[in-house]
């Protein structure tokens, strides 16, 4: 008998996780869509859905009745409403007849239109069940059987007739921040005063100001409970425990037994993919990638979605192929093409774009340097013209680095996520990390890059043979480096370098740079070792601090910066965004410093902010204020030493605001203004306010 052949379904699988494909869009009591490996990745949001669905189910007044849940697409909102249907289904005894009546609305034959509201009662559904009304809408923005109504319209009707149901209905609808914004604008122009507080206080209750109210239940509303989804982060576990949800996701991905054995594929030992899944199957190399993930959070304050995560898994393990006669290729396949592309190049046949990028492509596909995936692409043009003034024209590795770069100059992310990998690469990217920052390349063994930096600028083969003994390489990674190498020894050769010795010492310096931000990058992926990552883990550190206790800290430091010395000064002679007068025709407004405090947001029934803010001012005059990543860094790195004038303009830009928004109340407060005084011009004259009137008054320097 046979053995029977089990067709590993990864990474050709990975494929449809993408966003923009079938297995990226979950569609309700379909377990086909949306779900990779059939998990339901636990959030903080089910588990309060859970409980929720338990307290509804026990009887009217234990819980909100109204459930809105606040998000754009890939949030997760479709996997809440099927898993708290299944909750509800269990609360309630019905044995699976909730859920099998709306299975037949929500999932129909073919052909038939998903309904925008469904209402089950379970009063008919089985005689002796708890009563409850319960009306389910997937998706606000529909407008089926509308009548011409528009969405933010048929909305504001279903609030207000649930808000004048009893209290054994129940409403669960899934909403997009821009419906609501329609639905409050409509609720105004119609004169509907309660739907108009209630809409008020949900959108308040979503954004990220720093007043925002309890959300679960909804400040003011003891019935209703909103909450939003693309608040909370999926790269840290819930508070109820268990892992992540991405670190989740990613085992699921990584799984071996979905995965061909190694080397097994039609890629061999130089698939990229298969390699891929094997490093990040490491201990070390996961926690990395995913800790690189949240820095991104919490550095560009920016959220990953579900479908984000699944589209850059599905990219990282899989691949995306730009070329139409390539999109029908599985990753497998594809890299098994290009191996063999590659093996006509190295036997050295004659250069193509199609062979000498072979080597380059497969490096590049490997997840290390997919995800950071810059390169010079504008070198291009003046490169190939210093290969030909040197005649290396028929050398495969210097019109392979040439047609590399100079196909990035196209489209070459997938769409779902070009945003975000450009602002990861931006932000993180490990070839511009400080030269003296240290890695911990093995157990025994840790160094400062600029070990590497100092090698790599000598020769290529210095560099490789220094990093080479420490195994932390990828096969196909040394096999480019080897060959780099080869191409800036051949330049050092008198014949080569006497020809056109600016030509040569031009295309040595690229491919030296080229071979150091590779092994960079390959290096600081697996450690973390990236862009100012002792930064961003301090400010992760803030961001995450629930005391508060560090944010103290900061706090102190914004308030050195916003103040000068003891004062704060205000100009009167511009208004906000205009240039300062030259100094002898400058009127200021001085007045004691502003003190900057932590500010104390709500906390109770809400997700934990991506955004800490701090408070300036007191009295009348407070504001708030928000702690970036731009401010953070700023703030380190005048610790540094750096000067004040040096600042970036996001960060001049967030202080210069700050103090128009204090000056406004700040000339209005007589009890700031009776310590004030007005300094003129240059000369140490100012104008201070005395028992019968004003006075001038000649100030000192302090030496």
């Amino acid at each position: 008998m046979e053995e029977e052949v089990i067709v590993a379904p990864f990474p050709a699988q990975l494929l449809n996780w993408a966003g923009n494909r079938s297995g990226g869009v979950r569609r309700l009591f379909d377990a086909s869509s949306g779900r990779p490996g059939k998990d339901v990745f636990e959030t903080n949001l089910l588990h309060r859905l859970e409980a929720w669905a338990g307290s509804i189910a026990s009887g009217p007044g234990r819980a909100p009745r109204i459930l809105l849940l606040v998000g754009g697409p890939g949030n997760g909102k479709t996997e809440a409403i099927e898993s708290t249907v299944g909750w509800l289904d269990a609360a309630l005894g019905a044995d699976g007849e909730l859920e099998g009546e709306l299975r037949k609305s929500f999932f129909p034959p073919e052909g038939a239109v998903v309904p925008r509201l469904v209402r089950v009662d379970t009063a008919v559904l089985r005689p002796g069940l708890p009563q409850l009304g319960l009306s389910i809408v997937q998706d606000a923005t529909a407008v089926v059987h509308a009548g011409g109504k528009q969405a933010a319209q048929i909305l504001l009707e279903e609030l207000d007739a649930v808000q004048a149901a009893g209290p054994r209905d129940a409403y669960l609808c899934c909403v997009n921040r821009g419906v609501l914004d329609d639905a409050l604008i409509e609720a105004i122009d119609t004169d509907r005063e309660s739907s108009r507080r209630l809409l008020e206080a949900v959108t308040r209750a979503v954004s990220l100001a720093p007043d925002a109210q309890s959300c679960w239940p909804l400040a003011g509303f003891p019935d209703v409970a909103v909450w939003p989804m693309d608040a909370e982060s999926l790269l840290v576990a819930p508070l109820a425990g268990g892992e992540a949800p991405a670190r989740s996701l990613l085992r699921t991905a990584l799984d071996d037994n979905k995965w061909p054995a190694a080397g097994s594929c039609a890629g061999g030992a130089s698939c990229p993919f298969c390699g891929s899944r094997e490093r990040l199957s490491r201990e070390r190399e996961e926690t990395s990638f995913l800790q690189i993930l949240r820095w991104f959070e919490v550095a560009s304050g920016k959220r990953w979605s579900f479908r984000d995560l699944f589209s850059l898994v599905s990219y990282l393990l899989a691949g995306h192929r730009v070329s139409p006669r390539e999109a029908s290729l599985e990753p497998c396949e594809w890299a098994g093409k290009l191996v063999g592309l590659d093996e006509t190049a190295r036997r050295g046949g004659k250069p193509s774009k199609e062979q000498s990028t072979a080597i380059f492509q497969l490096v590049t596909a490997q997840y290390q340097h997919a995800l950071f995936h810059r390169w010079e692409r504008d070198a291009g043009p003046s490169l190939l013209h210093d290969i030909k003034e040197l005649g290396l024209e028929d050398d495969n590795t210097a019109m392979g680095l040439q047609w590399f770069l100079s196909s990035r100059r196209t489209a070459y992310l997938p769409a779902m996520i070009s945003s975000a990998l450009e602002g990861l690469s931006e932000l993180l990217d490990p070839a511009l990390t400080d030269p003296d920052t240290e890695v911990q390349a093995t157990k025994n063994t840790r160094f400062a890059l600029r070990e590497l930096d100092v090698r790599f600028s000598r020769s290529v083969l210095e560099g490789l043979d220094f990093i080479r003994k420490l195994q932390v390489l990828s096969r196909l990674e040394v096999d480019l480096v080897e060959r780099l190498a080869k191409l800036d020894a051949a330049l050092s050769v008198g014949g080569v370098r006497r020809k056109r010795p600016a030509s040569a010492t031009n295309v040595q310096r690229f491919v030296r740079d080229f071979a150091c931000r590779l092994v960079r990058r390959a290096l600081g992926a697996r450690t973390a070792a990236v862009l100012d990552a002792p930064i961003l883990m301090d400010f992760q550190r803030v961001v995450e601090d629930t005391a508060g206790d560090d944010l103290f800290d900061v706090a102190h430091e914004v308030e050195q910066l916003l103040n000068q010395t003891h004062d704060f000064e205000i100009s009167l002679t511009t208004t906000f965004g205009q240039p300062l007068p030259p100094m002898i025709r400058r009127a200021t407004l001085v007045v004691p410093s502003r003190s900057v405090q932590p500010l104390n947001a709500e906390k109770t029934g809400r997700p934990a902010s991506p955004i800490c803010f701090l408070k300036v001012g007191d009295g009348r005059s407070e504001q708030p204020i928000a702690l970036t990543y731009d401010l953070f860094k700023a703030l380190k790195e005048l610790e540094n030493g750096m000067s004040v004038a040096s600042l970036p303009r996001t960060v001049l830009a967030l202080l210069d605001t700050t103090r128009a928004r204090l000056s406004g109340p700040i000339v209005r407060d007589r009890l700031v203004l009776d310590r004030a005084r007005i300094r003129i011009g240059s000369s140490g004259t100012s104008i201070v306010q005395r028992r019968s009137g004003f006075a001038v008054r000649k100030e000192t320097r302090s030496r």
